[in-house]
């Protein structure tokens, strides 16, 4: 970035380290720096090279210590740059790693409250960002949501019980909103749930994950990954718009229609299981 410079022998002034594409030697660099203490070590890559960092995550997660990976691309939004970089399984091979945070932010509030869950976490933490722009869609701050996991981003507005409940995160949350409107609008009463965090929701009461998710509700969860990781959070009628194959390079617009991750496909995923 703009006045800052990499430190090195030569400059002791220097506010960052230049990893170059060394994403495990950068990871392992990082969990060093945890170790002698004095900073909170941050480092960023794409999503997918998470895979060449996984080791030194994992020791990470084995100790205990506070190592912030910033992981960017995090979809199929990665567009052009092909199929061979889309983390298709990444984020669900991530949460499977005990003792680990990650978070996907949905837009900017949700970014700067996991920022600071990372900066006060004891141990490691991941932040899984996208390549492209996202709507904003939440202006209410007053209480910081991403601290509980999961909460209900939006509620039902129409009459009558809850029907339907809407799980997503990251990028794909608006197409949940944007499906919501059009449920409500023939009369389907919906909620749409944000999961910035499933590792800080399962640590929530029992009771307040019930009335998050809304038991005896239809759940479709909708994430531009696989499903692993959310069928903890649903039963074998609920629904889940996302990946299971992947080998399509497109600009983003046209892979999110190629795989059916759109409002189209989260409103037949509900009519057809109601």
């Amino acid at each position: 970035m703009p006045g800052h410079t990499p430190y090195s022998a030569d400059n002791r002034t220097g506010t960052y380290l230049h990893y170059g594409v060394r994403e495990h030697g950068m990871a392992a660099c990082m969990n060093g720096l945890a170790l002698h203490g004095g900073f909170i070590p941050y480092g960023g890559t794409f999503l997918v090279f998470s895979d060449y960092a996984r080791p030194s995550i994992r020791l990470s997660a084995l100790m205990g210590i506070k190592v912030i990976y910033v992981m960017t691309h995090d979809s199929i939004g990665v567009g052009e740059d092909g199929p061979t970089h889309q983390p298709v399984e990444h984020v669900a091979a991530l949460r499977s790693i005990p003792g680990l945070l990650v978070m996907r932010p949905a837009d900017a509030v949700e970014a700067m409250e996991c920022w600071k869950i990372a900066l006060n976490t004891d141990g490691p933490s991941i932040l899984v960002l996208s390549r492209q722009g996202v709507p904003h869609i939440r202006d209410d701050h007053s209480v910081e949501w991403a601290s509980y996991g999961g909460y209900i981003h939006s509620p039902s507005k129409g009459e009558g019980e809850r029907q339907v409940t809407l799980m997503s995160s990251g990028t794909e949350l608006h197409l949940a909103k944007e499906a919501q409107s059009q449920l409500e609008a023939e009369g389907i009463s919906t909620a749409v749930v944000s999961m910035p965090c499933m590792e800080l929701f399962a640590q929530q009461p029992g009771h307040y994950r019930s009335e998050v998710l809304g038991d005896g509700t239809l759940r479709v969860a909708i994430e531009a990954g696989v499903a692993q990781g959310w069928y903890r959070w649903m039963s074998n009628e609920d629904g889940f718009v996302g990946m299971n194959s992947f080998g399509a390079s497109a600009p983003a617009g046209e892979l999110y229609k190629h795989f059916g991750i759109t409002v189209e496909a989260i409103m037949e995923a509900v009519k057809s299981r109601l």
